[in-house]
């Protein structure tokens, strides 16, 4: 077997072989296959697609390159989640002890941040004391005890995908359908989940900024997870503003307890409300989704989600005094509100420039390098939809390094439109897709 070959069968439009594709793969991982072979191939899928039986091959080729997660030791179904990342994008503090605490395991790896704001990690870590070093048994045995668990992702997990972003990044070949299904399917299936439930979002602030994108994305994941057994739904949830108010990571995680007290923003709970219903159903500790919806509804107002919380972070080294008293958080030195020069009503918050507003200001990573500042980020005041007066507070900045603070305020005040006339609101959610059906509600 040739590479060359593969290549120009690709090229020419025609259907790979499992053979082939697991060939390509490991090479490319053991150095037998060069950059500049993989690149050409890399090419050839994005020009030429990939039918849904070779996008299941290519995810499990690159699974099988790494270590494999075994979960059987923990009792019940698992289900993860995954989102394909946004704004402000908080769910998993929320739907983690939510789903816990209804009595499903949840057996979460997690990665850092690259961009706007932290990632899970980042955000959890701006709990004081709070560890994700656990070995591979106090994991299970966590989960065993509280139902929950979260680790940082080995290196060794799935690690022909992280080489082939790489390249794919320096190609212009990320934007293809069975590429990013690929890469995001072969790190949770690697992470041992019996079941998955994807947010795919969708709008300014998202990876794939059309709903017609978006819903490609999500049917090709699903599509895989039924290929190789696990039980797959995707949600396609918006992200043209950001979710919920808070975008930093302490100030995130505050939202988090606030949303598990009840008193989250809107979105943010009914997003949370969609997906943990279909965690639930998926690991058959619900019937139907609203059966699954209340049961929810009724742990965050009993506040055993909350205490799933609690528990989860003592479990973890974490100060579990935040939970009852959120100023033990970092907190940013100053906090400077940006107010509106009109009159009128919100139509578009930027999110992906809020994101960027947030980085400027340190909550994020502009290179791999960069230092996270866990304090620091942007609060909204204002959703869409949402009517102003003159001098109204639009957002407050939380600071601690003033260097780029007149540019942030700007853009902030530049990303949040307003115009004399209310915008009809739009769904948030805009459809479910699982391997029987497609549900739109737009």
């Amino acid at each position: 077997m040739r590479m060359y070959d593969i290549i120009r069968k690709k090229r020419d439009g025609e259907e790979l072989t499992k053979e082939e594709i697991e060939f390509a793969i490991q090479g490319y991982v053991n150095g037998s296959i060069p950059d500049y072979q993989m690149s050409a191939w890399a090419m050839a899928v994005f020009l030429r697609g990939m039918t849904d039986r070779e996008t299941a091959d290519l995810t499990m080729a690159i699974v099988h390159t790494g270590e494999i997660l075994d979960l059987s030791a923990i009792a019940g179904t698992k289900v993860d989640k995954h989102s394909t990342g946004g704004v402000g994008d908080k769910t998993s503090l929320v739907l983690a002890p939510l789903v816990a605490a209804a009595g499903v395991p949840v057996a979460k790896m997690s990665g850092r941040g690259l961009g706007h704001t932290g990632g899970t990690i980042d955000k959890l870590e701006s709990i004081p004391g709070f560890s994700v070093e656990l070995s591979q048994t106090d994991f299970i045995e966590q989960v065993n005890r509280i139902k929950m668990a979260l680790i940082g992702q080995t290196g060794n997990l799935a690690p022909a995908d992280k080489k082939l972003y790489a390249l794919r990044d320096v190609t212009a070949t990320v934007d293809t359908i069975p590429l990013i299904a690929s890469s995001i399917m072969s790190k949770k299936i690697a992470a041992g989940a019996d079941a998955i439930v994807l947010d795919v979002k969708t709008g300014a602030g998202a990876f794939m900024k059309t709903l017609e994108g978006s819903f490609a994305l999500a049917r090709a994941m699903v599509k895989i997870g039924a290929a190789v057994g696990r039980k797959t739904v995707a949600i396609v949830s918006d992200m043209d503003q950001p979710l919920g108010f808070a975008v930093g990571n302490s100030l995130e995680v505050k939202e988090a307890i606030d949303t598990l007290r009840g008193e989250g923003p809107e979105d943010l709970t009914e997003l949370c409300l969609v997906l943990g219903s279909h965690m639930l159903m998926l690991a058959g500790a619900a019937s139907d989704s609203q059966r699954a919806r209340e049961q929810l509804q009724e742990l965050i107002h009993s506040g055993k989600g909350l205490e799933t919380f609690k528990r989860f972070v003592e479990a973890q080294g974490g100060d579990s005094r935040i939970i009852d008293d959120t100023r033990l958080l970092p907190q940013a030195k100053k906090q400077i509100p940006v107010y509106a020069q009109e009159d009128g009503y919100v139509a578009k918050i930027h999110a992906e420039e809020v994101g960027t507003c947030a980085m400027l200001l340190g909550a994020g990573r502009e290179t791999k390098e960069s230092t996270i500042d866990l304090a620091v980020g942007i609060v909204l005041t204002k959703k869409v939809g949402d009517p102003v007066r003159k001098g109204d507070t639009l957002c407050v900045l939380h600071v601690n390094d003033e260097t780029r603070l007149d540019e942030v305020k700007k853009r902030m005040s530049q990303s949040i439109q307003i115009t004399s006339e209310r915008l009809q609101k739009q769904p948030f959610i805009y459809g479910v897709v699982t391997d029987e059906r497609e549900e739109r509600y737009v």
